[in-house]
């Protein structure tokens, strides 16, 4: 049970949640205190668990279908783990929740409430926003984007032009990166009656989709505050990523999941020069 548990949690991807929300609170407040420590040990696992073990269960059937479920990309879920996930997401969730409800404020409050609803409406039924071409790129970025702007609500970080660009080029990323994401299951989605942007406009456009948010959002970087500018070059290595995979066909989609792997792993990479130009940004101030 815990190994699955884990296993859906994606733990690849944890750095993906607290990493943002870490880096804008203490940037912002200036400091390392219960607030920062709770929230980033939330969205570290109890975040990621809620995001892809309530994904992982009302995706069961289409995930059966999908070759790359079963490891780093995503569990598979037994039918009898089901019951069992819901409710570790609600007891893991719970108690984190409260707290930083007690630390916080309204604008905090909004921001963790849409963070969450996000995180219930791209895979619960009914909303399923997963299945709204477009709306499902734009709801996986609020996923990892919602967890960097409530640590700034969290810290009381005042709107500013360079800022709001920042935030836009990090969502663009997002949307770039889910888009692309998409790709490889094309085929695993349709055999599983689910709609994605991926399905609707098809691979070829929507890699194309991707590298076009990918360049848009380096051109953003450039209007942010120094040292912000230089991040522009990291958009880079995820443009290139994907430029191998602009004439594949839905027939070969699959393909992309090579750049998908690439990805995973990029992310680290990139992450080390970000976090020297946060420290250098930082050391400014």
């Amino acid at each position: 049970m815990l190994r699955a548990l884990l296993l859906s949690s994606r733990p690849l991807s944890w750095v993906n949640t607290a990493y943002p929300f870490a880096a804008a609170y203490v940037l912002t407040a200036g400091r390392v205190d219960a607030a920062m420590i709770v929230g980033t040990l939330y969205f570290l696992i109890p975040y990621n668990l809620a995001m892809y073990g309530i994904n992982d269960v009302f995706d069961y059937e289409s995930d059966l279908r999908n070759p790359r479920k079963g490891g780093v990309e995503g569990a598979v879920l037994d039918r009898r783990l089901h019951r069992a996930t819901l409710w570790a997401v609600v007891v893991t969730n719970v108690p984190f929740l409260v707290v930083l409800v007690l630390l916080g404020g309204p604008a905090s409050w909004v921001a963790l409430a849409v963070s969450l609803f996000a995180v219930l409406a791209y895979s619960a039924p009914v909303l399923r926003f997963k299945e709204r071409p477009f709306l499902d790129s734009v709801t996986s970025s609020t996923h990892f984007v919602s967890p960097a702007v409530y640590g700034l609500a969290l810290a009381g970080a005042a709107s500013t032009p360079a800022l709001i660009a920042l935030l836009a080029a990090f969502f663009l990323w997002g949307v770039a990166s889910h888009a692309f994401g998409a790709v490889q299951d094309v085929a695993a989605d349709r055999a599983g009656g689910i709609a994605s942007v991926a399905t609707v406009i098809g691979a070829r456009r929507t890699v194309l989709l991707a590298l076009a948010a990918y360049l848009a959002a380096g051109m953003l970087l450039l209007l942010t505050d120094w040292p912000g500018p230089l991040a522009a070059v990291l958009a880079l290595p995820y443009a290139l990523n994907v430029v191998p995979f602009l004439r594949v066909t839905d027939v070969n989609a699959e393909r992309a999941n090579a750049g998908w792997r690439r990805f995973l792993w990029l992310n680290y990479a990139v992450g080390f020069p970000v976090t020297l130009l946060l420290i250098w940004y930082a050391a400014l101030r």
